[in-house]
């Protein structure tokens, strides 16, 4: 397992109650507090055991497939240079387009990075039953396929909305062993999958560990979701390093909740030249409440254990959020991203479902890669990017998910029948 760097201006850990800054903290029932704490201690025992490293890595590389491919897209980057307009003096633009394939990990998604490292923990603690929530599903499958692999009972929460849509997911959750439980509540979407969660959580905390898919909730749980994510990021430098002999001029990911960015970005985070863009979901636009960017649209508030920026009404009522991409419609954001917003080391923008279709079309064109919708909120955006850089700069996104899962709500959007 890879280790955070030395504590610094940008990459030091949350205090002792679990906060980045203004945003984190455990803001839990009382009868969860005591697993809290004792996950917190396991998790630092388990970050000085040589034993615990060894097992992720193997894990990572054996059954994960890691480390993921570093692709120079060279295809695409012409597409962006061929009508990306001049510099001001005449040079020529259009950035050179690098993805990190994290879409060929097994599952098809990054979310098995957090898997192996929740799970190898649930076992430290002698939990006998993983429960989890699941948006896109990928976190979902992610989780069935560690609990199938360590022979252990799980239970999936998914809106019923997100089950509709995603039913390539659900029958392979299915066939993995796990018990998808739909969730009809509220929107019937990921915020109303992790209540559920956090419910089942309460009243079963004897023998159940709670596998969260993103790098939200109650403290440990932000921290060690970005560690076990870390991964891409640090891979991502060292290959940048060995292929080309520099670092990237910016790096591209989305956010939903927003582990795959924090794994790409954290190593990064002390590269002052090194610029980080994230890319929220700005649904059918940012003027109406269909959208999910809510470190755009948001405000701080508390959900899920944890403050941070939030979709919310003039009461502090929490709303729906809204995206093309069931991964992307969580109506909040990592703790750390708020933090990393307003001390303004990461740039945040946002991709509407237009956008985001563009992008994946243009991908599967370009590079015979079908993204998942995820990435294609990124990718719309790396192109907007490129056009506006020099062709010596260097453009790196994580390409966290594949579109298998995909297909059906994009050809609905197109309005081709399958």
């Amino acid at each position: 397992m890879n280790k955070t760097p030395a504590p610094n201006s940008f990459t030091n850990q949350p205090d002792d109650r679990g906060h980045f800054g203004d945003y984190g903290g455990r803001y839990v029932a009382e009868t969860l507090m005591p697993l809290i704490l004792d996950l917190e201690k396991e998790y630092r025992a388990a970050q000085d055991d040589p034993a615990f490293a060894e097992e992720f890595d193997d894990l990572l590389e054996h059954y994960v497939g890691r480390p993921s491919p570093l692709y120079y897209a060279e295809r695409l980057t012409e597409e962006v240079r061929k009508d990306a307009p001049e510099g001001p003096k005449g040079e020529k633009r259009g950035a050179q387009i690098w993805f990190k394939r994290d879409e060929l990990n097994h599952t098809g998604a990054h979310k098995i990075n957090n898997c192996i490292g929740q799970i190898l923990l649930a076992k430290r603690m002698g939990k006998t039953r993983i429960i989890a929530e699941t948006g896109a599903g990928q976190h979902g499958v992610a989780t069935a396929t560690v609990c199938a692999r360590f022979g252990l009972p799980c239970v999936i929460y998914m809106g019923a909305k997100d089950v509709e849509r995603q039913q390539p997911n659900v029958f392979r959750m299915k066939l993995l062993g796990a018990e998808v439980v739909p969730v009809t509540s509220g929107g019937a979407t990921l915020k109303d999958a992790m209540n559920e969660g956090l419910r089942d959580w309460v009243a079963n905390v004897h023998d159940t560990f709670y596998i969260i898919g993103t790098a939200a909730g109650p403290h440990p749980y932000p921290e060690l979701v970005r560690d076990f994510q870390s991964v891409i990021g640090h891979e991502a430098r060292a290959q940048m390093l060995e292929r080309v002999n520099r670092l990237p001029d910016l790096l591209v990911a989305c956010i939903g909740g927003g582990s795959n960015a924090l794994g790409l970005f954290h190593p990064f985070l002390d590269d002052p030249d090194v610029k980080m863009l994230g890319v929220e979901a700005a649904g059918l636009g940012l003027d109406g409440d269909d959208h999910a960017a809510s470190l755009t649209g948001g405000a701080p508030g508390i959900l899920h254990g944890n403050k941070t920026y939030l979709l919310q009404d003039e009461d502090g009522q929490i709303t729906e959020g809204h995206s093309i991409s069931a991964g992307l419609d969580y109506p909040g954001i990592g703790p750390e991203h708020a933090w990393l917003k307003e001390n303004g080391r990461v740039e945040y923008d946002s991709c509407t479902d237009d956008e985001a279709l563009q992008g994946f079309q243009l991908l599967c064109r370009t590079e015979g890669i079908i993204p998942a919708l995820e990435p294609s909120h990124a990718i719309a955006k790396v192109v907007e990017r490129a056009r506006a850089m020099d062709q010596e700069k260097i453009i790196l996104a994580n390409l966290c998910g594949r579109g298998d899962k995909d297909i059906f709500t994009v050809a609905e959007a197109l309005g081709v029948e399958i």
